[in-house]
């Protein structure tokens, strides 16, 4: 019985877990727009093809790897020290796609 309980625990707590992953777009609106939309402290503007250009071709790992360490001004993960990887990942392909 005390396993069953268990089990049924974890699996909302999971499932909780899974449906609370924000979409690129929405961490990009509530974390990364305040330096990316008006290019603060150097951040590359959305929508800034020549500024993305060439962060694009570094690949997404790449840029993963600067987005969770930060650079220059940019602390590391930016302002969303609550994301995790798949929603960090989520907002720079939310960046790039608008920024062709």
């Amino acid at each position: 019985m005390k396993k069953a309980i268990v089990f049924a625990a974890a699996a909302v707590l999971m499932s909780t877990n899974a449906m609370a992953e924000r979409a690129g777009q929405e961490v990009y609106n509530t974390k990364c727009a305040v330096c990316h939309a008006s290019g603060a402290a150097n951040a590359p503007k959305l929508g800034d093809a020549a500024a993305w250009g060439p962060r694009a071709a570094l690949g997404i790992d790449a840029l993963m790897a600067t987005a969770k360490s930060g650079k220059g001004a940019m602390p590391p993960k930016g302002l969303c020290m609550d994301c995790n990887d798949a929603e960090l990942k989520g907002a720079i392909v939310y960046m790039l796609d608008n920024s062709k």
